[in-house]
């Protein structure tokens, strides 16, 4: 155990020793909310607008809190699990500069050594995470507030699940990997990609039919609902408060995908959690098993 805590340790101080990756990974949520607020809260805006009847009077501060909340839970989304393959680039850092052979001499067991990566790359990118959760209410703050004490325990249970995610994730995808440019193009497709297989960009529902079906099948979907019910169940509360129908509320939630579903049977967030702590097990018994696979060369 002592040896695990050293490595992590040591990870972590590398992590920060590194300013270019530090940098990075700290200013990704920040960029991602700037880009959000200004390209993406218009199109979520006129989308929502023209789906409300005309009769029908809302507050501009609740339209702008569903937009902010929408756009703060799709920012969160992508965030938890991009930031984990930046914050993950140590362990292929040490296969390219050699401090790998120097542990493979050593009388450390390898799943040991991969473990050390995989918990630091979690703590580091529940580091960025959270501030990135702070720069997501602070805009939701000034464009309409209608989160309670619990729904922001909830949004912090959430990343921490998401980045559970993340790191299982990036840690198998990177360990095959050997060169930070080998690193750096997986990175690039994944930021490019992910955002749009878990729904943050676009709403699942405006999909065809046959990728929503795929999509249901894949854990992101239910993460990214997750942070999503919990960011605008207030938003959803307000709206019965002030007189919306029950069918009109449901109508909403159903198109930004707060109701997914998966053969006929709307998931529950409950149900949403369990499939995302589901897909952490899975992944992490496979990432042990391939770390305990001898390399070869190692020495």
């Amino acid at each position: 155990m002592k040896t695990l805590f050293a490595l992590i340790g040591r990870n972590r101080k590398l992590f920060f020793r590194d300013k270019g990756m530090l940098f990075s990974a700290l200013i990704t949520p920040m960029i991602l909310i700037v880009l959000y607020a200004t390209f993406l809260a218009n199109v979520y805006k006129d989308s929502f607008q023209s789906a409300l009847p005309e009769f029908m009077d809302v507050s501009e501060k609740l339209i702008n809190g569903t937009v902010a909340s929408q756009l703060a839970a799709a920012l969160l989304a992508v965030s938890c699990v991009t930031v984990t393959f930046c914050v993950n680039l140590t362990m292929i850092q040490d296969r390219a500069n050699g401090s790998r052979k120097d542990f493979n001499v050593a009388p450390v067991k390898k799943p040991v050594i991969y473990l050390g990566y995989f918990f630091s790359t979690v703590l580091n990118s529940l580091m960025v995470n959270v501030l990135a959760l702070v720069i997501c209410l602070a805009y939701v703050k000034t464009m309409g507030w209608y989160l309670g004490a619990g729904d922001v325990l909830l949004l912090l249970a959430d990343i921490v699940v998401l980045v559970l995610f993340g790191t299982v994730l990036s840690s198998i995808v990177c360990y095959p990997l050997k060169t930070q440019g080998q690193m750096s193009a997986v990175g690039t497709i994944v930021s490019a990609g992910y955002g749009f297989i878990c729904g943050a960009y676009m709403p699942i529902s405006n999909f065809s039919e046959g990728l929503q079906k795929f999509m249901s099948y894949l854990p992101s979907t239910y993460g990214t609902s997750m942070l999503k019910n919990h960011m605008l169940r207030g938003v959803f509360e307000e709206m019965k408060a002030t007189g919306f129908p029950e069918e009109a509320v449901t109508g909403i939630a159903d198109s930004l995908d707060c109701n997914p579903v998966f053969q006929n049977h709307v998931v529950s967030t409950t149900e949403m959690l369990m499939v995302m702590l589901g897909a952490v097990l899975i992944l992490g018994i496979l990432y042990v098993a391939i770390s305990a696979v001898p390399e070869k060369n190692q020495r």
